[in-house]
């Protein structure tokens, strides 16, 4: 047989075979997402037990970013470079070893370092993971695949922001609920593994783009990336920004602000996570059909403007303003990273998701340290609920920009130079119909 016959025998990989891959690699994720999280739900024991402050607790949340300023574009050049299996399972090894080294003494800087080792591999296993599901999925139901994805990823955060409840035994002392994150890295590193040995069979059987064998880093490529791009990035810093840095003292907000149990606190942080998982799959579905991806983007970004100052400055029953964000912690992400994969071509796809993340992590850190340094100002506390304002001024401020920034890629979008971002299955079909 020739070679011609042997490309002609490859078929695409059987949907049983995509599938299984989608539930590794988000099962990968899970245990990242949960490690993450697992953080703000012990604020009020860092308080009492290790003395630490709020703007300790920014820190621990805000170094995870740091390393990530840079780490993400090279961890995203490093997988245009060596493929996604072999850099998705490298990059869940520093996630087990971060949340190790986090949970062996109550010390703010070896936790510290612990937090800084676990973000140099967990950003950059995301960008490897959702380089993974444009691989697998492009061309197909591409934002359903991201929608599932993020669904599997944030029932680790679910889980973590309301184990308080279910793991209520063991919130006596700081460190037990942090071996539990331990264990979930352990399920990142065996299912990525698992994924590992799925695409490697694969490949010799199957149809699939090629990928780790960009020959040489080229960082003037870095600002060749269109205008869409930029915006896309911009919103995901500013959204994001907006939404993190919120969960990370959400709980301890609740309680001083709200007079709330630690338990109800946790589940109230955790509506977002329920909302994402219930919905972002459905806002893929409904983006891959309709497009008008912007559109959507715009009207996530519009909803969260005015909830942090409703919950900061009233005593509204706190399931509304939390689901409202929850719509739009489900709908920016669904059509969001998908349209990173309609505006930048294949071959660059790994460097501009580790772009964009290396973005959106700038914001991470610094707004984890600027809303710590906020509430410290204004003395937050149970006795002095007022002092976290400031900080959900940011937060709306966040809103306000990624508002912005969602417009102007419409802009651009629907003007000559559009990627189809605008588009969907029903505009394809109309289109064959008119032909």
């Amino acid at each position: 047989m020739n070679n011609s016959e042997n490309i002609v025998a490859k078929k695409a990989p059987p949907a049983i075979v995509r599938w299984l891959v989608l539930l590794f690699i988000s099962l990968g994720m899970f245990g990242n997402y949960y490690i993450y999280d697992s953080i703000s739900p012990l604020a009020d024991l860092l308080v009492k037990q290790l003395k630490f402050t709020d703007s300790d607790i920014g820190l621990l949340n805000g170094i995870y970013s740091f390393p990530n300023i840079i780490m993400v574009l090279i961890g995203g050049i490093i997988i245009d470079r060596i493929g996604t299996k072999k850099s998705a399972l490298l990059f869940s090894m520093l996630v087990l070893i971060g949340a190790f080294v986090t949970t062996i003494k109550g010390n703010i800087y070896v936790m510290a370092s612990g937090r800084l080792i676990f973000g140099l591999g967990a950003e950059s296993m995301i960008v490897a993971i959702t380089t993974v599901v444009a691989r697998w999925f492009k061309g197909k139901e591409l934002s359903f695949a991201f929608g599932l994805n993020l669904t599997v990823a944030r029932l680790g955060s679910f889980l973590a922001l309301n184990s308080p409840t279910w793991g209520k035994s063991f919130y006596t002392y700081w460190q037990d609920p942090l071996f539990v994150g331990v264990g979930a890295g352990v399920i990142s590193v065996l299912t990525l593994s698992i994924y590992y040995f799925i695409d490697k069979y694969s490949e010799k059987r199957y149809d699939l783009p090629a990928e780790g064998n960009q020959d040489k880093i080229d960082f003037k490529g870095l600002f060749k990336f269109g205008k869409s791009f930029w915006f896309i990035s911009l919103l995901c810093v500013t959204f994001y920004s907006a939404m993190f840095p919120f969960q990370t003292f959400a709980i301890k907000f609740f309680q001083d602000a709200h007079n709330v149990t630690r338990e109800y606190a946790g589940f109230l942080s955790s509506i977002l996570t329920l909302s994402a998982m219930i919905c972002t799959p459905l806002f893929g579905l409904l983006a891959d059909y309709i497009g008008k991806r912007s559109l959507l983007m715009m009207f996530g970004s519009l909803i969260i403007i005015p909830v942090y100052l409703i919950m900061g400055y009233t005593d509204i029953n706190l399931i509304i303003p939390m689901s409202i964000m929850g719509l739009a912690f489900s709908m920016i992400p669904a059509v969001m990273w998908p349209s990173v994969a309609i505006v930048v071509e294949p071959a660059k796809l790994g460097t501009a998701y580790g772009l964009m993340t290396m973005i959106q992590n700038i914001g991470l850190f610094g707004f984890n340290i600027l809303v710590g340094w906020a509430n410290d100002l204004g003395n937050a506390s149970a006795a002095n609920p007022s002092g976290y304002h400031l900080g959900m001024w940011v937060f709306s401020a966040c809103g306000f920009f990624g508002l912005f920034f969602a417009f102007m890629l419409r802009r651009n979008e629907t003007g000559g130079r559009g990627h189809g971002l605008e588009f969907g299955i029903m505009h394809r079909k109309k289109m064959k119909q008119d032909v």
